[in-house]
């Protein structure tokens, strides 16, 4: 094994770790709900209404898909517009000129 390949491994090793050893000394028995549902506890024990209903209540695994969706087109657009930027600068500006000829 390469010394490359051994820093490599060693890396993906320690970021593993950094997920799984916090979880296996919780052992699953935490509280945290996000701050989402605390705010919205606090909002509502000190007597606020909201102002309007959801229109629409997925469940859980399609609230998260729609997430996951909206995270990816986002993604894909901010690498597109990137993209398009990284280009107009690397193209020549005589290239560009002549481009604009025909």
């Amino acid at each position: 094994m390469t010394r490359r390949r051994l820093v490599t491994a060693l890396l993906v090793l320690a970021v593993v770790a950094l997920f799984a050893v916090p979880l296996l000394i919780d052992g699953g028995t935490s509280q945290f709900g996000g701050t989402d549902a605390a705010v919205t506890e606090q909002l509502e024990a000190e007597g606020y209404t909201p102002w309007f209903d959801s229109l629409f209540s997925p469940a859980g695994e399609v609230e998260s898909g729609l997430f996951a969706l909206q995270a990816a087109l986002g993604g894909g657009v901010l690498g597109y517009v990137l993209g398009r930027l990284r280009g107009r600068r690397t193209t020549s500006p005589a290239a560009a000129a002549g481009a604009g000829e025909q």
